[in-house]
């Protein structure tokens, strides 16, 4: 009798989680690692790269649990571009039931219809995991060519809405939930995706800034019907808090942020959007940091230059100790091949991957204006895990500094654009600014239009002149171009001569003597105003260093041990070096320098 006791309650207890934890959430126990061919190469990349990178992983990363190569956006166009995508012309390759193929001229393995299956089969067989990038919806080509969705005697055009068409990439069309033919479709499409060998999606369109509750279930039964099991990834973000439940519900991983780049500002963002996450990570469904932009990127990436990543060491220490004490997936975006020392140090470590993996009760300890410290606990209920930070800030133009101060404009101003009509009599120098307007700084792309210098007979465009130093919140200044190195263009007008940039940035310039006007045209760049989220920004002009008082280098931080549970002495060993920093009794207070961090093993000494 007693025995049957406790078969009901283990059967109980079983039932229980059920409702928790769904079979799919076993299919990423841990936070999904891998590698993913966006920041290096945007829409364009080859069969030959994601063999290359997925030779690097098995070689130097597969053993300290790194898995997933994944493929991004656009497979299936064979000319695309870099610095922004090919919509004049694009050369789709898709089958007779409308569902998108790789591209035979950069997948030549997929000729003869065989689709990904011999790259996912490559990829295997180095011990991996294959994944690719898709958009929510159904292909436009799909809809006009009027193709039948497979196993039904439905078209594409029974199922298609132009309503809430992706604003930025018109490759698709909305699928109306419910229509039949519509679950069918997407049934089609992961079920071609399971035949290729396919481990992980990335669905993109699907969460912000609208959330596509009925799509994401669709997907979700569509992968489930394959019967393989394929991690589901949602995209863009911030996915609305609101959905948390649901997207946990449905989703191996959800993006918090739009496209993360190597920007501090971009960076220094996480602390709020971490915190604002944190209670709704479970096991098997992860709140979702979004790409690590380390090591060789932007090689043809669809936005900025080809080069190493901006990010100082002790950011990217900050990155790293962040994303794994948050527990945010890891997809790594540089090119593996050209991965220097200290970046494969920061891959390698064993104990910030074992924080990342197997912590738990992980959180914020304490916030302020600049400075924040996390903990996190381990099975071993000695030993726990504490992350320092130190992101104080320079402040980077003080508008009461301003020799001119334009109002906030964003892509619902009128012309996109402000006048920019400046007495500079006397200066030798002139900065142009352009901060966030207040929404955090996703796609603040930004134009300085024909801007000029005057005198009483002569004039002269800066652009002729060679700026001293050029700041930019994403990617690199530009002249005569925009930040993404396309052309400059405000409000569907292409300018020939102007500066291209991105929110927050500070350009210096040192002017001839005898100058007494500056004038220009401030403007959105296309780029951001079509975008779901950003471009709204503040134009400022400043003759003077606009910049505000230099924060100290370093600073102490104090955390106080008895609140973090420690009531004897502890033994305090750091992460990243791995060295043992000593012993210590009620407080912990070690110095971080700017924008850097510590991240430490802290352990009960015995009694």
């Amino acid at each position: 009798m007693k025995i049957n006791h406790l078969i009901v309650f283990f059967f109980l207890s079983l039932s229980s989680t059920a409702q928790e934890i769904k079979p799919f959430h076993h299919w990423a126990a841990t936070p999904p690692m891998g590698w993913n061919s966006w920041d290096c190469f945007g829409p364009t990349v080859t069969e030959s790269e994601v063999k290359a990178n997925a030779d690097y992983m098995a070689a130097y990363l597969k053993s300290f649990g790194w898995e997933y190569i994944i493929v991004d956006i656009r497979w299936f166009v064979g000319n695309d571009k870099a610095n922004g995508y090919n919509q004049t012309n694009p050369e789709y390759s898709i089958d007779p039931y409308g569902r998108f193929t790789p591209a035979v001229n950069r997948f030549p393995s997929a000729a003869d219809g065989k689709g990904f299956k011999p790259l996912a089969d490559y990829i295997h067989g180095k011990g991996l995991k294959f994944g690719i990038h898709i958009m929510r919806g159904i292909p436009v080509m799909a809809v006009k060519n009027n193709l039948p969705v497979l196993n039904t005697k439905v078209t594409a055009k029974d199922i298609y809405t132009e309503e809430n068409q992706c604003t930025w990439l018109r490759d698709m069309y909305t699928i109306v939930p419910g229509k039949t033919g519509a679950q069918e479709y997407y049934n089609s499409i992961f079920q071609l995706y399971a035949d290729w060998g396919v481990d992980f999606v990335k669905v993109d369109d699907l969460s912000s800034p609208v959330y596509f509750t009925d799509e994401v279930e669709m997907i979700r039964r569509a992968i489930d019907k394959t019967g393989r099991k394929i991690v589901l990834s949602t995209s863009p973000g911030e996915t609305p808090v609101d959905h948390a439940a649901h997207v946990q519900q449905h989703a191996s991983m959800w993006r918090t942020v739009g496209d993360f780049w190597d920007s501090w500002l971009q960076l220094k963002e996480h602390f709020k959007v971490f915190e604002r996450w944190n209670n709704y990570r479970k096991f098997g469904a992860w709140p979702d940091g979004d790409m690590l932009p380390l090591g060789h990127i932007g090689i043809r990436a669809e936005r900025g230059v080809n080069r190493m990543s901006q990010f100082t060491k002790d950011e990217q220490y900050t990155l790293m100790t962040l994303w794994s004490i948050f527990r945010s997936p890891l997809m790594f975006g540089g090119h593996l091949p050209d991965t220097d020392a200290f970046t494969l140090s920061l891959l390698t470590n064993k104990d910030m991957l074992h924080v990342l993996n197997k912590s738990k009760n992980n959180r914020p300890l304490f916030t302020t204006e600049s400075k924040a410290a996390w903990i996190a606990e381990d099975a071993d209920t000695h030993t726990k895990y504490l992350a320092v930070f130190n992101y104080a800030d320079q402040e980077m133009a003080v508008p009461s500094k301003a020799a001119w101060k334009g109002s906030i404009i964003n892509r619902n101003t009128v012309g996109k654009t402000e006048s920019v009509n400046v007495n500079i009599t006397g200066a030798k120098k002139l900065y142009l600014v352009v901060k966030d307007g207040g929404d955090n700084i996703d796609w603040d792309h930004a134009n300085w239009i024909n801007p000029m210098l005057y005198n009483n007979t002569d004039s002269i465009s800066l652009t002729t002149l060679k700026w001293k130093t050029a700041i930019a919140g994403w990617g690199t200044a530009q002249m005569n171009a925009s930040v993404s190195g396309g052309k400059l263009m405000v409000d569907g007008r292409v300018y020939e001569k102007g500066i291209g940039t991105h929110a927050n940035s500070v350009i210096e310039f040192d002017i001839p003597a005898g100058f007494i006007t500056f004038k220009a045209m401030a403007g959105i760049d296309e780029a951001g105003a079509i975008q779901n989220a950003g471009a709204t920004m503040q134009f400022m002009v400043f003759t003077q260093e606009p910049a505000g008082i230099m924060p100290a280098a370093e600073e102490k931080i104090t955390v106080d041990l008895e609140e973090m549970g420690f009531n004897r002495p502890v033994l305090v060993k750091d992460i990243w070096s791995g060295k043992t920093i000593g012993i210590f009794s009620k407080e912990f207070s070690p110095l971080v320098k700017q924008h850097g961090c510590g991240f430490y093993k802290i352990v009960n000494e015995k009694k």
